[in-house]
């Protein structure tokens, strides 16, 4: 028992060591001061709004989900990795990974479930659930929430072609953005993946549907949007407008988050 206690408070004193390192220290702050603010790491933050991306059902974006000195710390957490060396671009880990990653995780779990929620327009949304959420609730509670990551480190022009995550990967995924802001275009698969056939498409949308990720912003993917929409980043020169102007392209840092399915027998 004494033994059994001792590795649990080895544990979550070594949880507490990253999330500090990642996320910062809020202990020198003023405890009435954060018992008034809202819910969430990082005392003064604003508190996370989710809205839902009209037009591509179970597409959701947060866009200040990060903080800057957050996002400053988790890109030197990823720079202490040594990943990008030696003109590698991208880096990938399954099953245990990194603990900044795992505190990364935690953070997105409680994002989603104290965050704001705003349906704009979307009037299927406001009818299924007036408390709608930007993760169905068995994929939110799945143990582990995360366990394989892609880290990707864009050069300027550089981007992701048109396509949907391999099925390999469970429903429910995220991506972090950092560094240079983009825009992602979402467009309908061509053909229906397997897993989706049960999955109800009520209207046409759109050939292509623009998001702007800013620096700090995280975009959540499940069932139609996961499966059944294709998202791409195309960084050539003229391809990023937003808001009637060009986006100024420099280096931009993603993290995605993905659950892996259990092996066939």
């Amino acid at each position: 028992m004494a033994a059994a206690a001792a590795a649990d408070g080895d544990e979550l004193r070594r949880r507490a060591a990253a999330l500090r390192e990642v996320f910062g220290d809020s202990s020198d702050s003023d405890p009435d001061e954060e018992a008034s603010l809202p819910r969430g790491r990082g005392v003064g933050r604003e508190q996370w709004r989710w809205e839902a991306v009209e037009g591509v059902k179970g597409l959701w974006l947060c866009a200040v989900f990060l903080s800057a000195d957050e996002q400053s710390r988790l890109l030197t957490a990823i720079r202490r990795e040594g990943w990008f060396s030696d003109a590698r671009n991208q880096a990938m880990r399954f099953g245990d990974l990194p603990s900044w990653a795992v505190e990364l995780s935690a953070l997105i779990h409680e994002a989603i479930c104290v965050g704001d929620v705003d349906v704009g327009c979307d009037v299927e949304l406001k009818n299924e659930d007036e408390d709608a959420c930007p993760l169905p609730s068995d994929l939110l509670w799945r143990k582990p929430f995360f366990d394989q990551l892609i880290a990707n480190r864009y050069e300027p022009g550089e981007g992701i072609c048109a396509h949907v995550d391999l099925m390999r990967f469970d429903d429910g995924i995220a991506i972090v953005s950092l560094e240079s802001p983009c825009v992602m275009h979402f467009s309908r698969a061509e053909q229906e993946v397997p897993i989706c056939e049960i999955l109800e498409s009520t209207h046409a949308e759109p050939t292509k549907i623009p998001v702007y990720l800013n620096p700090g912003s995280l975009v959540l993917m499940s069932g139609n949007a996961r499966y059944l929409w294709k998202h791409e980043i195309n960084r050539k020169p003229g391809a990023q407008q937003w808001g009637g102007r060009e986006l100024e392209q420099q280096i931009r840092t993603s993290i995605t988050l993905r659950k892996l399915l259990p092996s066939p027998n």
